[in-house]
């Protein structure tokens, strides 16, 4: 195990949990989760729509409230955490950055797929340029073998990014495979190295772990595990996990507690349990953000979401092909009207 140091804790309630959210968080509620954070001694927490700056569209879904006015609103009542933004490059575009860092935001996290690193390098300098923090996040990090996953990262901090996150966005990964890509990554860059789980196999917390003893030090974490799929490591959980295992978070248990069990609890639409659909996302290697999608189409179209997910995995769907759902569920509703039929 390595020697216990300082890990920061990255919160993601107020981004991965607008997916859970249908995105309709209002400002009151991005201010009562940002001042709870601030006062627990969260360094960075993420606000965004749920795929980044630019995601409110009808592809994505529509947010209750412009993201700038939540970055804003969260920003206003900080003293000390600072705010982060996400962006996929082909969903937000540089204005979007622009405009976030006005509103209050100190971080972005420049998010491709595991194999795409190289469409991000205007948005990875230009985070540089606006003295962001800069962030590169590989997702579906399960998708690719570990010598690509280290080339795509050295792409990024090529491009001046200061962390490299291995992405787990379908929660599909194991322990051993987390620390042989971060081990992998820790090896080859020089640059911090981060991890973002889901829990849809019941493993975020143990891979939390299995990253930070490979040489991890930023790691995502969403009160309640509010998040897409199953949700992402608990964040008050790992507050009092790292602090077993004498990690140093800056962050206080009783305070994380409060806010994770007196704001986000109250609104949150369902507990963040394992269901039969979170857990075949990732035993598919489904992207985690792909779950209220493919429930509206197995309603739409009269099947099962779990054979759509299933379809989805043996596909090798990525995020962005959101209408692929929808297409599966007509295929797999016409063999069924087949199948009956005969």
């Amino acid at each position: 195990m390595a020697t216990p140091s300082k890990i920061h804790l990255v919160d993601v309630t107020l981004r991965d949990g607008s997916h859970a959210m249908k995105h309709a968080f209002t400002i009151e509620q991005v201010k009562e989760v940002a001042k709870g954070l601030d006062k627990a001694g969260i360094e960075y927490f993420e606000v965004s729509h749920g795929d980044g700056l630019g995601g409110s569209s009808l592809q994505y879904g529509f947010s209750k409230v412009n993201e700038m006015e939540l970055i804003a609103a969260a920003a206003e009542v900080c003293k000390n955490a600072k705010v982060s933004v996400l962006l996929l490059p082909g969903i937000g575009v540089k204005e979007d950055l622009e405009e976030a860092v006005k509103a209050g935001a100190k971080m972005v996290r420049v998010a491709t797929h595991v194999t795409e690193a190289d469409v991000a390098k205007q948005h990875i300098e230009l985070g540089r340029k606006l003295g962001l923090k800069t962030v590169g996040f590989l997702m579906m990090a399960h998708m690719a073998p570990v010598e690509k996953l280290v080339e795509q990262a050295k792409l990024f901090e090529s491009y001046g990014a200061e962390i490299v996150y291995v992405t787990d966005s379908a929660g599909a990964l194991l322990p051993h495979e987390v620390k042989e890509r971060v081990s992998a990554l820790r090896e080859a860059l020089s640059c911090e190295i981060g991890f973002h789980g889901h829990n849809n196999l019941s493993l975020a917390m143990a891979n939390s772990i299995a990253a930070v003893e490979a040489g991890a030090t930023y790691i995502d974490g969403s009160l309640r595990c509010l998040g897409a799929g199953s949700g992402n490591t608990q964040t008050e959980v790992m507050v009092a996990v790292f602090e077993r295992l004498g990690y140093e978070t800056g962050v206080k248990l009783y305070p994380i507690m409060d806010v994770a069990n007196e704001v986000v609890a109250k609104f949150m639409p369902r507990p963040q349990e394992i269901t039969g659909s979170s857990l075949i996302m990732g035993y598919s290697g489904v992207y985690s953000s792909f779950l209220l999608h493919t429930q509206d189409a197995a309603k739409k179209f009269g099947v099962d979401e779990r054979d759509i997910l299933v379809e989805l995995g043996k596909r090798k769907a990525v995020g962005g092909q959101e209408d692929f759902i929808y297409d599966i569920a007509a295929q797999l509703a016409k063999k069924k009207t087949v199948e009956t039929i005969s």
